[in-house]
């Protein structure tokens, strides 16, 4: 009986070493998202411009696993976020969170009583549910499988932004590169695009062309920031994404998720075709843009 009873004290004893001093969390928020991970993926780290310690990034293990610092008044709460495919359209969210000079604190609290950071965590962890909410609404992603991508002469600009500035990086530069080329009498052959050359996922920047479609002659203008190429057809995954074109590259990652489930390789170098011009007023939900992911070629190819 007293090596029983003793034995039941040794298992609390380590539980509650555990618990108090091994386990890493003070408290943990689960839910599930009606979008795919890359859309999440980057909401954190636009959120994190409003919540986060000043100064302090978002750190990405990968697009599933990051660590953020959360400023809440004088305390610094650390959120540990993990983000699970559940379909092709929905995820699941595990926020493990911990105060980073208060913890064992809180550890005492949370099983008799609602402590401080379960409090915080839930309206703080609620707040980005309904921003992320909103942002699902004001944008729509159509896989529409195996394509080509198009195949024109254009004309372009070399930019380097971050993905979030991709589209201020192409409004900075449209009416110049408009201007040169309609002034010269060039002709438009097609909506502007961008051709990703450079794509890095762990600082989320980009070094892409961006393009206006135009006939080839011998009489282009020479400028010091504009040159000439062109796009040859290959095949590629499309998506029909209509939205803010801010956030176009959410369909680069849909499609990433889509070239996973099939057993697809692709060539992380998006295209982005716009057939919409943000200038006009138009509703940006009803902003359409084709986004490829070139297939790579096979040997047999």
């Amino acid at each position: 009986m007293r090596k029983t009873v003793f034995g039941i004290l040794i298992v609390i004893f380590i539980a509650l070493v555990g618990y108090f001093f091994i386990y890493p969390y003070d408290y943990i928020i689960r839910f599930e998202a009606k979008t795919f991970p890359g859309t999440i993926n980057q909401s954190i780290k636009l959120w994190n411009n409003t919540v986060g310690v000043p100064g302090s990034a978002v750190v990405q293990e990968d697009l599933y696993h990051l660590e953020q610092r959360v400023q809440v008044g004088d305390s610094v709460h650390i959120y540990n976020w993990e983000i699970t495919p559940l379909t092709e359209n929905t995820s699941k969210v595990t926020v493990r969170i911990k105060d980073r000079d208060h913890s064992l604190k809180n550890k005492l609290l949370v099983p008799f009583k609602e402590s401080a950071i379960e409090r915080l965590s839930v309206n703080y962890v609620t707040k980005f549910v309904n921003e992320l909410n909103d942002h699902i609404d004001l944008f729509k992603v159509q896989i529409e499988g195996e394509s080509e991508l198009p195949s024109t002469f254009y004309a372009y600009v070399d930019l380097k932004t971050t993905q979030h500035g991709k589209a201020g990086g192409m409004m900075d530069t449209y009416m110049m590169l408009s201007d040169v080329l309609v002034g010269n009498g060039v002709t438009m052959n097609g909506p502007p695009m961008i051709l990703v050359d450079n794509w890095d996922r762990a600082t989320d920047s980009l070094e892409f062309r961006f393009c206006f479609p135009i006939i080839r002659s011998e009489n282009l203008p020479r400028h010091p920031k504009i040159k000439y190429n062109r796009i040859f057809p290959k095949r590629a995954l499309k998506a029909t994404y209509n939205g803010n074109y801010i956030t176009s590259d959410r369909a680069w990652y849909a499609l990433l998720d889509y070239a996973e489930k099939e057993g697809l390789d692709v060539e992380e170098t998006p295209v982005e075709v716009f057939f919409n011009n943000p200038n006009m007023g138009m509703d940006v939900v009803n902003w359409k843009a084709d986004i490829f992911l070139p297939l790579k070629e096979t040997e047999e190819e």
